[in-house]
């Protein structure tokens, strides 16, 4: 899943891509390299990010949906949490909603996609970290999460959950999920591991977002080891390539 901010605000790449050109150029070079889906979002949920009004958001994501599905054949997710901007995305031509709340922020976003019969992306988050037994607690937050998507009437097919690095955790969380990665998949769903560029990468080496490749690389690797189905990435060929890797190492058969 390759990363598209139309956002001036962004952690990483803030204000890059605002432009319908700007945006198509960095689509097709993701698609070039290889994503096989293009998430959209109009909103930064960076530490201290300010809330946008849904006819803000809509303003964003909506003409940078439009273009890429007319320019290209791909799928596009539109990462946001709420059912306005959802539906709005939605009628653009998105394929798959992508909730950084799990369901949590708005109660009417699961029955919009319910009633559009799309793939969702269901993240983990909390509004603060404290926990009694961490992954544990995790586990049991999705499982709510799923229990909401249920009543909205999502398919179980069109169902994908994400551990959530980065919200609601602090930095020895995020290096815990990191390290229990497995036991997101007992839930017997696909699962999306989101790491790209974040501040588990910069704390853990020291780097601006712009110098996090490697760091992003070896959590792919150890995504793709733990049977992680996606990663939403920033540099996509990079990461494809270390997932080639990876693949080719678990694949081959022993003599």
């Amino acid at each position: 899943m390759g990363i598209l901010n139309v956002t001036p605000d962004s952690f990483s790449d803030g204000g890059s891509y605002t432009t319908i050109d700007k945006a198509l150029k960095h689509a097709e070079q993701m698609i070039r390299e290889g994503a096989d889906i293009i998430d959209i979002g109009g909103e930064s949920t960076r530490p201290g990010y300010t809330l946008l009004s849904d006819e803000e958001e809509i303003s964003r994501v909506v003409p940078a949906i439009e273009a890429v599905k007319k320019e290209f054949d791909i799928p596009v997710s539109v990462d946001t949490y709420k059912s306005a901007v959802a539906k709005a995305a939605i009628n653009a031509g998105a394929d798959m909603v992508n909730d950084i709340w799990g369901l949590k922020y708005d109660p009417a976003l699961a029955k919009v996609i319910g009633d559009a019969n799309l793939p969702c992306c269901l993240m983990h988050n909390r509004k603060s970290p404290e926990y009694d037994r961490f992954i544990e607690d995790c586990l049991d937050d999705l499982k709510e999460t799923l229990k909401l998507a249920q009543a909205g009437g999502i398919r179980e097919e069109n169902i994908i959950l994400d551990p959530g690095v980065g919200f609601g955790k602090t930095y020895e969380h995020n290096l815990m999920v990191m390290k229990h990665l497995e036991d997101f998949n007992s839930l017997g769903y696909p699962v999306l591991l989101g790491t790209s560029r974040k501040s588990l990468i910069g704390l853990t080496l020291d780097l601006p977002a712009n110098e996090r490749v490697e760091g992003t690389i070896a959590t792919t690797v150890m995504g793709v080891m733990a049977g992680m189905s996606f990663v939403r990435v920033h540099d996509v060929e990079a990461n494809r390539r270390a997932i080639q890797m990876t693949e080719a190492i678990l694949k081959v058969r022993e003599e």
